[in-house]
């Protein structure tokens, strides 16, 4: 979800969609509210629903908008503990570095998936169920894999939202 003052700040001339101040307060609202009915957020807009609805489906034929999604709490499913785990690959892997990183994206206990520029090179958000869980992943899908040269493994004690957004999502794990 962006910040919504990044959104209000916009710089047009920096890419090649024009979006105007109607678009701007659209992906506000949705980004604050994805479940928001359209006649709501065509009030909020200051447009007819009808413009609404055809403003958003013009956001998201353009790419902007990229989906709408629900926000599950892995703890209340039982998986109770999060980790950023960083990886470094070998200097004559690089060249499969995307490759690998998109492997794991396909894991189940995998929540994202960073490929950065220095080091470490690829950063995973893991979930697990348990410590024990999370050692297995490790072990068998980073740990094990010749293209990585080291792990290092961060547990993460609380995620924090940015500031705006709805506090109930910061969760304790």
């Amino acid at each position: 979800m962006l910040n919504s003052a990044l959104i209000k700040n916009h710089d047009t001339g920096q890419n090649s969609i024009r979006l105007d101040d109607v678009d701007l307060r659209i992906l506000g609202e949705l980004s604050a509210d994805a479940r928001m009915p359209n006649n709501i957020l065509a009030s909020r807009a200051g447009v007819a629903p009808s413009t609404c609805l055809g403003r958003v489906r013009a956001l998201q034929d353009a790419g902007v908008i990229r989906g709408f999604h629900a926000d599950v709490d892995p703890a209340k499913l039982g998986l109770r503990i999060a980790a950023m785990v960083s990886v470094v690959v070998r200097s004559e892997a690089r060249n499969a570095m995307l490759e690998a990183a998109r492997i794991l994206r396909g894991l189940p206990e995998v929540q994202g998936v960073f490929v950065l520029g220095g080091t470490p090179d690829i950063m995973v958000h893991v979930i697990t169920e348990s410590i024990e869980a999370l050692r297995d992943f490790v072990a068998a899908h980073l740990g094990a894999n010749p293209a990585f040269s080291s792990t290092q493994t961060n547990i993460v004690f609380e995620h924090l939202f940015a500031a705006g957004k709805d506090e109930s999502r910061s969760a304790k794990r």
